[in-house]
């Protein structure tokens, strides 16, 4: 399965426990409609490969495409990986913070073993949290911040 124009091609490949999905070529306005028609049609499974490494261009069309995609195989309970993305692309994924949101991982091939376990199932993945943000209290002796009284005081007045 497979769509395929000059600029750019996709194959689909369908696995037991994962899809392989292989770009090549450039995506941008033009292009990426094909990108999204193929990961869209392709069957649920717990885990899609879009291997990369044949993209020399991703364009903010693809970016939006990527975290579109990511979005909906979350809310059927699978995980998007992007699989080798070129220097150019990975470059992208940094700058846009999607690296972030979508697991990139770098490996020879695309099998099930080469994918990091805890990306094989939704509830295994771990995303990097942010840090808790310190409250902001004032010192007791700030002469700026005025006492704060009990809302049962407050009701009685």
């Amino acid at each position: 399965m497979g769509q395929r124009s000059d600029r750019f091609h996709v194959q689909v490949a369908v696995g037991e426990h994962g899809i392989d999905v292989r770009a090549v070529g450039e995506i941008d306005i033009a292009t990426v409609g094909a990108l999204r028609s193929a990961l869209w049609a392709a069957p649920a499974r717990p885990v899609l490969r879009l291997d990369l490494s044949g993209v020399r261009l991703l364009s903010a069309a693809g970016v939006r495409a990527l975290a579109a995609a990511h979005l909906r195989l979350r809310a059927q309970g699978g995980e998007l990986v992007l699989v080798d993305p070129d220097p150019v692309v990975a470059r992208v994924l940094r700058v846009t913070g999607l690296h972030r949101v979508v697991p990139v991982v770098r490996s020879a091939g695309s099998t099930d073993a080469q994918v990091p376990s805890a990306v094989r199932s939704r509830a295994e993945v771990s995303r990097p949290q942010a840090p808790a943000r310190p409250v902001a209290t004032a010192p007791a002796s700030d002469p700026y911040v005025p006492p704060v009284s009990p809302a049962p005081a407050l009701l009685a007045a």
